[in-house]
């Protein structure tokens, strides 16, 4: 086991955990990750993404709340959305 698996965690699972993606607004941003999303979040709902444009419209931020079961399936999701190289940030 990591350290990282020994900790306890902060949170109870299921649990809805919110998840703030970053990148540059265009058509294909929020179809990018719905997919990811999807992949690891199977019940998550295009319904359910919140979007909002930066003040000089060049950034998309897509709030995907999800119902997280674990500690891994979020690291996993975390991990894979970070490592795009379309989505900026993540929080």
């Amino acid at each position: 086991m990591t350290p990282e698996e020994t900790l306890p965690s902060l949170l109870e699972y299921p649990s809805p955990f919110p998840l703030k993606v970053m990148g540059e607004a265009d058509a294909e941003l929020e179809a990018l990750v719905l997919d990811i999303v999807r992949r690891h979040a199977a019940d998550f709902a295009p319904a359910q993404m919140e979007k909002r444009l930066s003040s000089g419209g060049r950034y998309l931020c897509l709030t995907c709340t999800v119902t997280a079961t674990s500690r891994a399936m979020l690291d996993n999701l975390y991990l894979e959305l970070s490592a795009h190289p379309r989505i900026r940030y993540v929080l």
